[in-house]
């Protein structure tokens, strides 16, 4: 019989009351609860356990023990007191409709909930009064200091960010409200915020510098999300069931899973984990690999940002950011490193501890195939046909070593484009192509730099290396000259693999590719 896994399941009580598989995180909980700070801050992308934590939390607080029976924090130290727990949902309204107006209704329905559970009144018309107030009462009724969890924070600010005039307002509300958190604090016991973005505007981190921001914390950076260790301890039977109906060895399969969904980092600590979400609809598909978390909703002003702003999507998996980069997200500068970082488009892949900077790039072949796509659907729009066509004919002569059937296949691609979205420029044609290898899953790596310079793009498959050089100027020809002139390459020589090296040339005035030739090196 096939375990019950909580897919989409925010409840901490529904989970170890309804018999759902759990993975512990009580032990990391238990470490923040035992420390010395009281107020924190979590960032994390969407569908990532935020909502599950604060619902832990809550439970904990409320000396809920009989649901945390055999878990690690039963068996610690920790003592079981009972406090009242104010908690505010933020993500279940519409606020680019209702604005402010729903902002408040939304916050009101979460204190009148909160008021009614302990038996106490909330007086006064404003919003920030009545929230001092609930808190003050609460104090005052239960004799102990008051517990406030605050989930998705931010989700009025996000849903809105393409609109500033709602924004803005939006923004200035929340300042109030969230500032009374600092004028409350001799009557709180503990504060949790969860969000993903940290927008600095808002004062409760301008004003609250006492809260602690746990987003980069390598003590904490798998309090959400699923190690591999705990994906190989907790789930040896759903594993048993994939090898067993897709016949494949146990290495091969969890290489696969780990190339597909791992790879989240949030830390300088060189520690991974899996989206939740994910990888339980993963397990509940009998194993199948699709884009689980990416499906459940990209921010369409995510991918339009991009393409207005003329980021260079070649270089999203080369970026290098500091820590104070990941701070800088706000509507009147949007920047492209904590944007895509915080939605979780973008992870950390290494740490210079004598810099301190950060490398970013795509967590897995997840989100590196999928926002591929969504950017290839505004970069280079066709109808489903033409990218069927695509998607069928170019990975098998890839594999295959055809050349000429791979450059036909992307020709005959580029000319369904309509003519007035192509750009005559040679990074467009770079990029379109770029994009068209990443969403079909093969290994490409633009601007690939070694000793002798910069490859526009090298392509590798499981017997084969493709070194591309193209020009927009330039001759099929020159463009080979170069691979040649400057050993481009020269590091896969060797490698038992196959080696072509191919010079492209783009005609203008066709707007598409216009020539190429090759040189094949069999290894």
């Amino acid at each position: 019989m096939n375990r019950l896994l909580p897919i989409g399941i925010q409840d901490f009580a529904k989970i170890r009351e309804g018999a759902y598989y759990y993975v512990d995180k009580t032990a990391q909980i238990y470490r923040l609860l035992s420390g010395s700070g009281q107020s924190f801050f979590l960032s994390r992308p969407r569908r990532f356990g935020k909502s599950m934590i604060c619902s832990t939390l809550s439970a904990i607080f409320e000396g809920k023990r009989e649901l945390f029976a055999g878990l690690a924090i039963d068996k610690s130290d920790w003592a079981w007191k009972k406090h009242p727990v104010i908690k505010i949902d933020l993500n279940p309204s519409d606020y680019s409709a209702e604005g402010v107006d729903g902002l408040y209704a939304n916050l009101n329905r979460n204190m009148e909930e909160s008021a009614d559970k302990y038996g106490v009144t909330i007086s006064g018309d404003m919003i920030n009064d009545r929230f001092a107030r609930l808190i003050h009462s609460l104090y005052k009724q239960c004799n102990e200091r008051v517990v406030v969890i605050i989930d998705e924070y931010d989700k009025p600010l996000l849903s809105t960010i393409d609109e500033p005039s709602v924004h803005v307002k939006l923004r200035s509300a929340l300042k109030g409200f969230y500032g009374v958190l600092k004028s409350s604090d001799q009557y709180l016991r503990f504060v949790f915020l969860t969000g993903v973005t940290k927008f600095s505007h808002v004062s409760i981190f301008s004003d609250l510098n006492h809260l602690s921001d746990l987003t980069l914390d390598p003590r904490y950076a798998d309090i959400c999300g699923i190690t591999q260790e705990e994906v190989e301890n907790n789930f040896q039977s759903e594993i048993a069931d994939i090898l067993e109906k897709t016949g494949k060895s146990r290495e091969t399969y969890l290489d696969e899973l780990r190339r597909f969904y791992n790879g989240y980092r949030f830390s300088e600590k060189d520690l991974k984990v899996y989206n939740p979400f994910g990888l339980l609809k993963h397990f509940e598909n009998n194993g199948k690999f699709n884009p689980f978390w990416y499906e459940t909703g990209t921010p369409t002003f995510l991918v339009k940002l991009i393409i207005n702003r003329k980021i260079n999507i070649v270089e999203l998996s080369n970026m290098n950011v500091g820590h104070d980069d990941f701070r800088k997200y706000d509507i009147e500068n949007l920047q492209a490193a904590p944007l895509l970082y915080q939605s979780g488009y973008l992870t950390i892949a290494d740490y210079d501890e004598e810099l301190d900077r950060f490398s970013l790039d795509y967590p897995n072949a997840e989100v590196r195939m999928s926002f591929a796509k969504s950017l290839l659907d505004l970069y280079v729009p066709v109808d489903e046909h033409d990218s069927r066509a695509l998607c069928e004919q170019l990975p098998k002569a890839l594999l295959a070593g055809d050349v000429d059937a791979a450059m036909n296949a992307l020709k005959a691609f580029l000319a369904a484009v309509p003519y007035d979205i192509i750009q005559n420029r040679e990074n467009y044609f770079q990029t379109a192509i770029h994009l068209v290898f990443t969403m079909l899953g093969l290994n490409c790596r633009p601007e690939t730099r070694i000793a002798a310079g910069r490859i526009d793009a090298l392509v590798e498959t499981k017997n084969n290396v493709y070194c591309f050089e193209f020009k927009m100027k330039g001759s099929a020809d020159t463009a080979l000259a170069q691979i040649d002139a400057k050993e481009y390459a020269l590091p896969w020589t060797g490698s038992g693999k196959n080696l072509f090296k191919v010079g492209v040339s783009f005609n203008a005035k066709k707007r598409n590719i216009g020539a190429w030739k090759y040189v094949k090196i069999e290894n």
